[in-house]
């Protein structure tokens, strides 16, 4: 019994006894084996969760290629080389940018609202900061004589100059610096019933609403110097009323 429950010494042990005296033996026995360091390093993915750790390896790869292959924007500089903001030749026509001009009265009509009749500061401060792609524009007055008179439709608001297509099929670029432009919107107007027709029946009612309404204009001038902003910066700057010289 005591012979069976009696614990064998270690194979290491055993071998390393026949070739080193006792003492030696297990000297190398306890240096080398019992308090050598074991280091441990992570193990594979079992096997269940191998296809799955391969399918987010690739889907990391992919996303790392395709930030790479991820063209960079271009910049104002290299969008000018190309000729981006140019207007080709096929596209230089009065006609074309007519309903763009529609289109900007419904907006000025809109954001001048009621002081589309009065005017005043109101309407000044409104149009301020108004966007002035597809109005229609003329040069009254400019320190360049050759300037006074060009007329046409802005089709691009930058923030030293307007460019304009003017109805003979021309592009004009004109400086805001020392120009005045004119700008004019057409303001539908009712016309007033007279005294004797107040009592009038549904018939004349109805020709009352058939016939046309007048119109009047809405005539305004801005300084090119006041408006050398961007359409976009203009739409969130705050100006301030200041006295200038050369008004």
């Amino acid at each position: 019994m005591d012979a069976k429950t009696k614990k064998e010494p270690p194979i290491a042990a055993v071998l390393l006894s026949h070739a080193h005296s006792p003492d030696e033996a297990q000297r190398i026995y306890t240096e080398k084996v019992q308090q050598r360091p074991l280091f441990l390093r992570p193990s594979s993915p079992p096997p269940s969760d191998a296809r799955e750790a391969r399918r987010r390896a690739q889907e990391r790869r992919k996303q790392q290629r395709k930030k790479a292959l991820k063209p960079k924007p271009l910049s104002a500089a290299q969008r000018r080389r190309l000729g981006l903001y140019d207007v080709p030749r096929a596209g230089q026509r009065y006609a074309l940018f007519e309903p763009l001009h529609r289109l900007w009265l419904g907006y000025v009509r809109e954001v001048l609202g009621n002081e589309v009749f009065s005017g005043g500061e109101g309407a000044a401060a409104k149009l301020a900061g108004a966007d002035f792609h597809g109005a229609r524009a003329e040069v009254v007055r400019s320190g360049c004589v050759s300037r006074v008179g060009i007329r046409g439709i802005v089709i691009k608001d930058s923030r030293f100059a307007f460019e304009m297509v003017t109805p003979e099929n021309r592009v004009k670029l004109v400086p805001k610096e020392g120009t005045v432009f004119r700008f004019e919107v057409p303001v539908p107007v009712r016309k007033a019933p007279e005294a004797g027709e107040a009592g009038g029946g549904k018939e004349e009612k109805k020709e009352e609403e058939e016939e046309e309404e007048a119109v009047s204009n809405f005539v305004f001038e801005i300084h090119g110097e006041q408006f050398q902003y961007r359409s976009a910066d203009r739409a969130s700057r705050k100006f301030r009323a200041h006295f200038s010289k050369k008004l």
